[in-house]
């Protein structure tokens, strides 16, 4: 019996360093281990060196139906369903196997962070679990996009096919381009 627990201790911990090292918060940790929020502090403060962030997870659906957000939350969603149905992987180890084959499709430079954190793919899948968000199929291209369940979904354009008219117009964006004017 005490092998077994010592067996799922280890595990836990390296579930807690797996997180912390993708970018996880505190609370996602704490739901996800059982470990004591004392040890996960102690784990977090040495893998990062500084003490997690303090605040609220997110907890609003809309986030991940907008633009840029949309296109990456329904990219980590087709990865995260592909695992579970033709792989057998669920639960947690889904949520970090499908982020880290995301962060490869979307490498993100020293200092920047991705646009699609650990905490808020996990904040997905758990949206998605409670019906909150489900896919539609964009009636353009085919794929499946995250989108409100309770939406209606009649004629859906996915962000790729139908473009906003600000698309990629970014604060740093703007801040570039009358350098880029000058180059030319």
């Amino acid at each position: 019996m005490a092998t077994k627990s010592v067996v799922s201790e280890a595990h836990d911990i390296q579930l807690a360093i797996d997180l912390v090292n993708l970018g996880a918060r505190l609370q996602l940790l704490e739901s996800e281990t059982s470990l004591s929020r004392e040890r996960l502090l102690k784990i977090y403060k040495e893998l990062k060196g500084v003490s997690p962030p303090k605040g609220m997870l997110p907890f609003s659906t809309d986030w991940f139906v907008t633009w840029q957000p949309n296109i990456h939350s329904s990219l980590f969603m087709n990865i995260h369903k592909y695992l579970q149905e033709h792989a057998g992987i669920v639960g947690i180890e889904a949520v970090v196997k499908a982020y880290r084959l995301y962060l490869e499709q979307f490498p993100v430079a020293a200092g920047d962070e991705p646009i699609l954190s650990m905490t808020r793919a996990w904040t997905l899948v758990r949206f998605f679990d409670g019906k909150m968000l489900s896919f539609v199929k964009c009636s353009k291209c085919g794929g499946q996009f995250v989108a409100h369940s309770m939406d209606l979904h009649d004629h859906y354009a996915c962000g790729l096919c139908n473009v906003p008219s600000r698309a990629g117009k970014t604060k740093k964006l703007r801040d570039v381009e009358p350098l880029l004017d000058m180059v030319a």
